[in-house]
């Protein structure tokens, strides 16, 4: 049973509304990195929309009724936006631009038909490289698999009134076929290259079929939460991560949502810029410690360059070299930080 969307929008359930991703989490070892502003996100390499932005976004929002009024909003974090967000953008502002009193409703119901069927053959792309992998299956297996990706290109091509099959439904199939003991690895390979399925992150065209049924104002703050922060497990709590700082990263909304429970080493096959983007993140956190920010956390650097690589499997290597911070001189920063009030306390 799905909860109750919020009818009042926070910062803090931003992200719960749209990607059931709590932005708080279950700990407050998070919150030194939820103030940080100007951070690349390691997954995506955009700047981070800081979470504060969401009270001044909700409240112009609120006015906002016209297509030509939500562009203008949405202008504003054009930098932000990752390349599916971006081409949509486009796309409302050349709508506004020729109907200024019309809303974004009627822009993607205007163009949804089109998306559909482009929508089709993404789908459908994807199951072709499914079954393409089968062929190194037993004849078993093999056969397993291709029951269920036939069974998705029936829907797919059917003309019911679903617009798409469910993406998850045929995730979760999968899960329903065991393998042999030498067949592992490669139906590993096989579900991720199922995860390529399109979604509202990463296809424009599933993104306008699905959002065509929504309201005008969805539609907007879709686009702006996809670049916001989120706190994100490098191993995943359902994998034994803990929760605490040492195991986070700030990323945008988006990455978070897509890895989902993915290995990171998985996911840095599927985006082979990740390791770029995290030495990014890495060289901004650096930046923000050394203009004072981060206090008490100065061996944050030295924990997530460890934990990046052990979680890739050697992916992820960062370098430290611009640190001004030994892992000594980090520790003792650390630990004067949170022992400052000591010498009060030895007076009462």
């Amino acid at each position: 049973m799905q909860s109750k969307k919020p009818k009042i929008f926070t910062q803090e359930n931003y992200l719960k509304y749209y990607y059931d991703i709590p932005y708080e989490g279950t700990t407050s070892q998070g919150k030194p990195l939820r103030k940080l502003k100007n951070i690349t996100c390691p997954y995506r390499g955009i700047k981070i929309i800081p979470a504060e932005a969401a009270k001044s976004f909700e409240k112009i929002l609120s006015k906002s009724k016209t297509a030509l009024e939500i562009a203008e909003l949405l202008s504003g974090y054009k930098k932000n936006m990752l390349p599916t967000e971006k081409a949509l953008f486009t796309i409302f502002q050349e709508f506004a631009e020729l109907n200024p009193d019309d809303n974004l409703q009627n822009c993607l119901q205007m163009i949804k038909t089109t998306s559909l069927s482009k929508l089709k053959l993404e789908e459908l792309s994807v199951l072709d490289e499914v079954d393409k992998l089968s062929c190194k299956l037993s004849v078993n297996t093999a056969l397993k698999l291709r029951a269920k990706t036939t069974k998705c290109r029936q829907i797919v091509l059917s003309d019911s009134k679903r617009d798409s099959f469910k993406r998850k439904i045929f995730l979760s199939s999968l899960e329903e076929i065991i393998p042999n003991e030498n067949e592992r690895e490669i139906f590993s390979d096989i579900k991720n290259k199922a995860l390529f399925l399109p979604t509202s992150e990463s296809s424009k065209n599933a993104f306008i079929v699905k959002y065509s049924k929504r309201k005008q104002e969805e539609i907007a703050r879709r686009i702006f939460i996809a670049s916001t922060g989120s706190i994100e497990h490098i191993t995943p709590q359902s994998s034994g991560g803990l929760n605490n700082i040492g195991n986070f990263l700030l990323t945008c909304a988006n990455g978070n949502r897509y890895r989902e429970n993915m290995r990171l080493v998985d996911y840095v096959k599927r985006f082979p810029k990740i390791p770029e983007y995290c030495q990014a993140y890495v060289d901004d956190i650096i930046d923000e410690i050394h203009k004072g920010g981060l206090k008490g956390n100065e061996t944050y650097p030295y924990k997530i360059k460890e934990k990046l690589m052990d979680e890739s499997q050697g992916r992820i290597m960062i370098s430290l070299s611009g640190y001004k911070y030994s892992k000594d001189d980090a520790l003792e920063a650390a630990y004067e930080y949170d022992h400052r009030f000591d010498k009060y306390k030895k007076r009462y």
